[in-house]
C-alpha cells in the first residue's frame, strides 16, 4: 500500500506505472483517483516481457502485480490499448489474481479468444468490446477510445476525463497517411480533445531519439512487390503476426506476382483466422497451409513464417536448421525480415542468417531494403501530437532509459512546462499541484516457466545459472549406526568435464575427496548426517576446482541406517 500523505480530504489524481517505463515490454499502467488513503484505480494494458538466455528455462515474464492485487478491490477495469503481446499477453495468466472486466476492440478480443481455445484451463475473461468514438464511465474515470495508426489492427489512444483533469494516453501509435489496414491516427479528434484542455500527455518514447517521420506501411508493401517480382526461387518472409497489415501487403504481392502463399506457423493462422473474421483480408486468395508447400513450383510459392525474433521452437529457426516437417529451403531462395529485432534477440536473430547463409539462401533484413518499418513516431510526428494535444504536463512512457531521457528534452524544446521522467514504480502526482513523484510502490518482476509463476528465487533460475555455469556434482552416502559405510559412494558429474587440467579424471579426483574426508571423520560423528554432508560437498568442490579451476554445485545425500 501507498504511504498516505497530506489531508486525507484532498483528491488527488495519480498515474503509477508497475511496467513498461525504462523498459520495452511489460506494459502496465496505473491511473488512480482519490484521497491520499483512497483510491479508484483503472489499469491500462496487462503486457509481458521475454526472456533471454540469461534467463535459462523462463518462458515469458510478467510486471509484479503484487501492489495491484492489494488494491483489486478498487480496480474498476484494465483497458487493453491493442493486442500486441507487450500490451496484453499477460491477461490469461495474471487476469485471475483480479478478476475484473477488460474492454479492448473486437480484433483484441479475437485474439485473446484463440489464444484461450489453445490453453486448456485459461480462464473466460469477461471482455466488454469498444471502438474508436465510444465512451465509457468507469467509476471516476470517463474514457474516450480514439483510434490510432501502429503496426496491428484497431490501437487505440485514451482520453480519462475526471474532475482534476483530462489525461491522454497515447498507448503505441504512429502518424501514417496509409496504414493499408485501418483508418489514420485521428489527429482532428486529439485536437479537439487539446481545445478543451489537456493536464498530461502520456507517450510513447521508442523513437524518441530518432528524427523525422516513420515511413509509411505503404512504401513496404511497394518494396515487397518489387521484391518478389524480382526473385527467381521461393520467398520466405517472416514477421509479427499481429502485423495484419504487413500480411496483406505481401499476400496482394504474391498475387500480383502469380504466386500461392503459405503460412507456416500456429500464431500466423490464428492472427489470419481472426483478421479474415473480422474482414481485414477480404479481396485476397485464401492462405494455403504449410502441407500445400511441397506441392507448389518454386517459382510460384511465397511462404510466411514464425520465428523473426530467432525463436528456438518457431518454423524460420527449425527450417534453418533443417529440420522441419513440411518446409525446406534451396540454394537461391529468399528469406525476408520484414521485421526489426526486439533489443535481446540479436545473436538469435544471426545465428540463424548464418545458418541460412550456408544453405545458400539469400537474406533480406530492414539494413538492405525497406522491408520493415516502426509503429512508433519519431520526433516530427511527436511534435504533432504535442501540437494537438498541448498538454501541461508530459510523462515519457514506453522505453529505456535513453529514450525516455530524449523525450523529456523534446517535450521541453516543445515548450511543455512540467514534465516527470519516472520508472517503474513511481506514484507520479498528477493534479492537484506541480506534478512530481510523491511515492513509490513494491515492483519488479514475475516469472513464467512451464505452468509456474513466480519470482527468481521461486522458479530457481539463480540455481540454474549455477548449473550452466559449472556444472553439478552428485553424492550419495549409505552410513550405518557404527559410522562405517554400507557400500561404496555414489557419484554423478552432470555438465563437468571429463578430465581436468593434467589429464586426471574428475570422478577419481571427486571419488578419492569423498572417501578421504568419510575417514577423516571419527566415527562417532559420522552418525551426524549433516555434518557429513556439509564436510563432503565442501571436499568435493575443492578439489574439483583444484583439477579444473571451477567450483560446481553439490548435493550430498546421506542416509543413516
Amino acid at each position: 500500500m501507498m504511504v498516505a500523505r497530506g489531508d486525507g480530504l484532498k483528491r488527488e489524481l495519480v498515474f503509477l506505472p508497475l511496467g513498461g517505463v525504462g523498459e520495452i515490454g511489460m506494459n502496465l499502467g496505473l491511473y488512480g483517483l482519490g484521497s491520499p488513503y483512497s483510491k479508484r484505480w483503472l489499469a491500462v494494458d496487462f503486457g509481458v516481457g521475454f526472456a533471454g538466455p540469461d534467463l535459462p528455462g523462463v518462458d515469458i515474464i510478467f510486471p509484479d502485480t503484487r501492489f495491484v492485487e492489494e488494491e483489486r478491490s478498487a480496480l474498476e477495469a484494465i483497458i487493453i490499448t491493442h493486442a500486441h503481446e507487450d500490451h496484453f499477453g499477460a491477461l490469461l495468466d495474471l487476469w485471475p489474481r483480479l478478476r475484473v472486466p477488460v474492454y479492448m476492440t473486437p480484433f483484441a478480443a479475437g485474439l485473446l479468444a484463440a489464444k484461450r481455445a489453445s490453453e486448456p484451463g485459461a480462464p473466460d475473461i469477461p471482455v466488454r468490446i469498444v471502438h474508436p468514438g465510444e465512451r465509457v464511465r468507469l467509476g471516476p474515470f470517463e474514457v474516450e477510445f480514439v483510434n490510432v495508426a501502429h503496426s496491428i489492427p484497431e490501437p487505440l489512444a485514451l482520453v480519462l476525463r475526471t474532475e482534476l483533469g483530462t489525461v491522454v494516453h497515447t498507448g503505441d501509435w504512429k502518424l501514417d497517411p496509409h496504414p493499408q489496414i485501418g483508418l489514420p491516427t485521428d489527429g482532428r479528434r486529439l485536437a479537439a480533445v487539446g481545445d478543451e484542455g489537456v493536464l498530461a500527455l502520456v507517450c510513447d518514447s521508442t523513437n524518441a531519439t530518432r528524427e523525422g517521420w516513420s515511413p509509411s506501411e505503404a512504401d513496404v508493401a511497394a518494396e515487397l512487390e518489387v521484391l518478389i517480382r524480382e526473385a527467381s526461387g521461393r520467398v520466405a518472409f517472416t514477421a509479427f503476426a499481429s502485423n495484419v497489415a504487413r500480411l496483406r501487403s505481401i499476400a496482394l504481392a504474391a498475387a500480383k506476382a502469380d504466386r500461392q502463399v503459405v503460412l507456416v506457423g500456429r500464431a500466423l493462422r490464428r492472427a489470419v483466422d481472426v483478421a479474415g473474421e473480422l474482414g481485414y483480408l477480404e479481396g485476397l486468395p485464401p492462405f494455403l497451409d504449410e502441407e500445400a508447400y511441397a506441392h507448389l513450383p518454386r517459382a510460384k510459392t511465397v511462404a510466411i513464417l514464425t520465428g523473426s525474433q530467432g525463436e528456438s521452437r518457431a518454423a524460420l529457426a527449425r527450417i534453418a536448421e533443417d529440420d522441419h516437417k513440411s518446409i525446406a529451403l534451396s540454394p537461391g531462395d529468399t528469406v525476408v525480415f520484414s521485421s526489426r529485432a526486439i533489443p535481446g534477440n540479436e545473436r538469435a536473430i544471426n545465428d540463424i542468417i548464418n545458418a541460412l547463409a550456408t544453405q545458400g539462401v539469400r537474406v533480406i533484413t530492414d539494413r538492405d531494403r525497406l522491408v520493415h518499418v516502426s509503429g512508433h513516431p519519431r520526433r516530427d510526428e511527436l511534435a504533432e501530437m504535442y501540437g494537438w494535444v498541448r498538454p501541461e504536463i508530459a510523462v515519457p512512457v514506453h522505453g529505456e532509459a535513453a529514450h525516455l531521457a530524449a523525450h523529456a528534452a523534446f517535450a521541453r524544446e516543445m515548450g511543455v512546462r512540467q514534465i516527470v521522467e519516472a520508472r517503474n514504480g513511481a506514484v507520479i502526482l498528477l493534479a492537484p499541484g506541480p506534478a512530481e513523484v510523491i511515492d513509490h510502490v513494491p515492483t519488479g518482476r514475475l516469472y513464467k516457466d512451464g505452468m509456474v509463476i513466480a519470482d527468481l528465487e521461486g522458479i530457481g533460475v539463480p540455481e540454474r545459472r549455477k548449473l550452466a555455469f559449472a556444472g553439478h556434482a552428485v553424492v550419495s552416502l549409505v552410513i550405518d549406526q557404527k559410522g562405517s559405510l554400507v557400500a561404496d559412494p555414489d557419484l554423478a558429474l552432470v555438465g563437468l568435464p571429463i578430465a581436468g587440467v593434467a589429464g586426471h579424471p574428475l570422478e577419481e579426483a571427486a571419488m578419492s575427496a569423498v572417501l578421504g574426508t568419510i575417514e577423516s571423520i571419527p566415527r562417532a560423528r559420522r552418525r551426524d548426517p549433516e555434518l557429513v554432508r556439509e564436510a563432503v560437498r565442501r571436499a568435493v568442490r575443492a578439489a574439483v576446482r583444484e583439477h579444473w579451476g571451477k567450483k560446481p554445485l553439490c548435493t550430498v545425500f546421506v542416509a543413516v541406517v
